[in-house]
């Protein structure tokens, strides 16, 4: 069982780096759209989630639950932004500096004990940032400035998420969460389909799609794998979506990567990373 869990978390990685691909594929859909596809298609396949009697949804500190939905909701809508605006490679390698934001707010708002080795880990992502940004065209209406920066705050968005569904993770279920994770969303970008009149059919399907492949199945997978593995083991391997990202980047769209969007992409993943397993570490109980 252990081989298939691997096998599990390896498959999602690898359909999570399709994101981008899917993205840009939607290019005649708005931000808003793409997004009310991403977060009301797993809506709909977890509906008797909704409505169970057995374990309502709005129970609890759900107001809290919902505060987390609604940042969600802006952090969903620059995730898509980062890759309409600049390559998919600076894209999801800015947004995986979340588990640094993540790491930092945990440290004030927490009080997580910091150690050297963690300042060190910090400080070299915030230098990574540096050296991505140090050969774009650092202008406000530069679309790699508005998608790079857009990547940014998604990743600030999500390590806020992280916090709040965590600390609320024993009181409601998987299924719950991502219920909570896309619900004000789905209502918030619902007035972007009345721009949808002349959008292809092709790009409604590739909308569902992306909805059911992003929203059901790479969850699915993953919360398979980590089922049967340590925290630190499914974590890890989900960084294989940096690299399938790219690898299909390259091979479908013809991206490459700057010289120093791979070295300071390198230090942001590689801080990510430890500070990720040091943390999972230092609790067995996650595992």
């Amino acid at each position: 069982m252990t081989k298939k869990a691997i096998y599990a978390i390896i498959i999602a990685a690898i359909i999570a780096g399709g994101n981008g691909i899917l993205i840009k594929q939607m290019s005649s859909l708005s931000v808003g759209a793409i997004a009310w596809f991403r977060t009301t298609i797993p809506l709909l396949f977890l509906i008797p989630v909704i409505f169970s009697t057995t374990t309502p949804l709005f129970r609890g500190n759900y107001k809290k639950m919902l505060l987390a939905s609604s940042i969600n909701t802006l952090r969903i809508y620059c995730y898509l932004m980062a890759f309409v605006y600049t390559n998919i490679g600076n894209a999801v390698i800015l947004f995986y500096s979340y588990p640094i934001f993540v790491f930092v707010m945990e440290l004030i708002y927490l009080k997580t004990p910091l150690k050297k080795s963690h300042l060190a880990w910090v400080l070299m992502a915030f230098i990574g940032l540096i050296v991505i940004y140090s050969d774009k065209n650092i202008q406000f209406e530069s679309n790699d400035f508005i998608g790079m920066t857009a990547a940014i705050i998604a990743a600030i968005g999500y390590s806020f998420t992280v916090i709040i569904f965590k600390s609320e993770s024993e009181r409601f279920s998987n299924n719950q969460i991502v219920v909570f994770q896309n619900l004000v969303s789905a209502v918030v970008f619902i007035p972007f389909l009345f721009f949808l009149s002349e959008v292809q059919v092709n790009h409604m399907a590739i909308g569902i799609g992306y909805g059911f492949l992003i929203g059901i199945v790479v969850f699915k997978l993953f919360f398979f794998g980590l089922k049967y593995l340590p925290a630190t083991t499914s974590t890890s391997l989900m960084y294989l979506e940096v690299v399938s990202a790219i690898f299909l980047g390259y091979l479908l769209l013809d991206e490459a990567l700057s010289v120093s969007t791979l070295i300071g992409g390198g230090m942001i993943i590689t801080s990510s990373y430890w500070i990720t397993r040091n943390k999972q570490k230092k609790n067995p109980s996650d595992q």
